[in-house]
């Protein structure tokens, strides 16, 4: 009995858990180039009263055994890089990612980072920056005479100045991918860095290798699917209530046993 205790209360701790996920999914619903994480559970280690196979007489075996669970844990955290739907911006600078692929960044400490937003602005020096001020890896700069920007498929970055007809290219944007890409370690302002796990970044030009294109005047919104989430959220928080009963269930049990009298 007070293994069953300790057995709901596992299941109880995981579902929590498992809320926080989702609240988090619904917190960034509307967050740009967000991805959605699943949350991955396992059950414990199981209890042997009786080992499968063991036996029974000298001619007999014991067929199945005796084996109590002890619960369930949070085995991961999943991000789910599925594609999230574009919403047409009409900004020169809003980029999206059709495809496979990250835009390589330069963190303040010299690192590079990844992300999947490309609402990109244009700094005081003509940068090509996120809307933190970290700019793009290789850095792109715009002329401050430039009347018009393209950003062809392929990443190249072109303008045209004042006073030309004629367009001039400026850089190209490059886009990075991994292996794994769910081993990437989330860091927040729609950034991620990379792990033992993820891999290392392939870096290469937009279209070729694997890499997806690049589309201009469009940005890739979040992928959380909010019915989807409501239900995880509605069935997260069902499997809490009933693995809090099993704590009520054990304990009446418990109290039961102590009021027995001779």
């Amino acid at each position: 009995m007070i293994r069953s205790l300790w057995t709901a209360a596992s299941g109880m701790q995981g579902q929590q858990k498992s809320i926080d996920v989702v609240a988090n999914n619904l917190a960034n619903v509307n967050t740009t180039g967000f991805k959605r994480s699943r949350a991955d559970f396992q059950d414990l280690i199981y209890q042997n009263l009786k080992s499968t196979g063991a036996p029974a007489t000298n001619a007999t075996q014991v067929p199945t055994g005796i084996q109590i669970g002890l619960g369930s844990r949070l085995a991961a955290v999943t991000k789910i890089f599925t594609a999230g739907d574009f919403t047409q911006t009409g900004n020169e600078l809003d980029i999206a990612i059709e495809g496979d692929g990250f835009f390589p960044i330069t963190m303040p400490d010299g690192t590079t980072g990844y992300s999947k937003a490309g609402a990109f602005k244009r700094d005081s020096t003509g940068q090509i920056v996120t809307p933190d001020g970290n700019p793009l890896s290789p850095p792109i700069l715009i002329p401050n005479n430039a009347t018009k920007i393209n950003i062809g498929s392929d990443g190249t970055v072109s303008v045209q100045v004042a006073g030309q007809s004629a367009t001039t290219t400026v850089g190209n944007i490059e886009l990075a991918s991994f292996s794994n890409p769910s081993g990437l370690s989330s860091q927040g302002k729609n950034m991620y860095l990379p792990t033992d796990a993820s891999g290392t970044a392939t870096v290469g030009t937009p279209g070729k290798d694997g890499l997806g294109t690049i589309a201009q005047g469009l940005l890739e919104m979040s992928n959380v699917n909010v019915a989807e989430e409501m239900v995880n959220m509605i069935v997260g928080q069902r499997a809490y209530e009933i693995n809090a009963k099993a704590v009520t269930a054990s304990d009446e049990m418990l109290q039961t046993a102590n009021n027995l009298k001779r």
